[in-house]
């Protein structure tokens, strides 16, 4: 069975989004690329499989950086912003399988509960529960699941978002990804006593002036 997110992804408003989508766009084409291993290391600093992550092209969309990150244990998500209205399709991506019997079950990212009604089309399954829709389609061990508001997003361009999802190749994953590839060495902290329970030591010491 397909995972929540393990952390809700970050919305931007669209034209801070957008212009943080060029300005990734400009990192990617500036200098050299990353090569396979450093990319590597920035997905695992993501917690993210790297052979998960996954793009999409729809027209008049643009991806917001600061809204890729890990879905579940170690899947994909990120949301495309449209310059126009502000509407929004989320792309993700995680460990699991889609069938006619669990279909129903799964709920919608976004939606408010309940079961989903499901409509095979194609090689993927259109699915509702309120005002979310979405396509979903099961590929080797995965999920790929592209997600908007009915009232924003039709189904013609959640299906198209859905039918362009692929595999992000090495230049896509050099603007996706965080520049680290290890976590920031942590801070020392003067008042940790190096015995017991590890709580501050706030105690005034003997001798010491009001």
């Amino acid at each position: 069975m397909m995972r929540t997110p393990r952390r809700p992804l970050l919305l931007l408003l669209p034209a801070l989004a957008l212009a943080s989508a060029a300005c990734g766009n400009e990192r990617a084409h500036a200098g050299a690329q990353a090569d396979r291993a450093e990319l590597e290391a920035r997905a695992r600093y993501m917690q993210s499989a790297i052979e998960l992550i996954r793009v999409t092209e729809v027209d008049g969309f643009e991806v917001a950086p600061q809204s890729v990150g890990v879905v579940g244990g170690d899947g994909f998500g990120s949301t495309y912003v449209s310059a126009r209205d502000g509407a929004r399709i989320q792309l993700t991506v995680d460990r699991g399988t889609l069938t006619a019997a669990t279909c129903p079950d799964v709920p919608l990212h976004g939606a408010s509960g309940g079961r989903a009604e499901c409509e095979r089309d194609g090689t993927a399954w259109y699915r509702l529960s309120g005002g979310t829709h979405e396509y979903a389609r099961a590929e080797d061990g995965h999920v790929v699941r592209v997600s908007g508001e009915r009232a924003t997003v039709d189904r013609g361009t959640l299906r198209r978002a859905a039918e362009s999802a692929r595999p992000a190749t090495d230049a896509e994953l050099d603007a996706l990804l965080p520049e680290q590839t290890a976590p920031a060495s942590p801070v020392e902290r003067g008042d940790l006593p190096p015995v017991g329970d590890g709580a501050p030591d706030n105690s005034v010491q003997e001798g010491a002036s009001g």
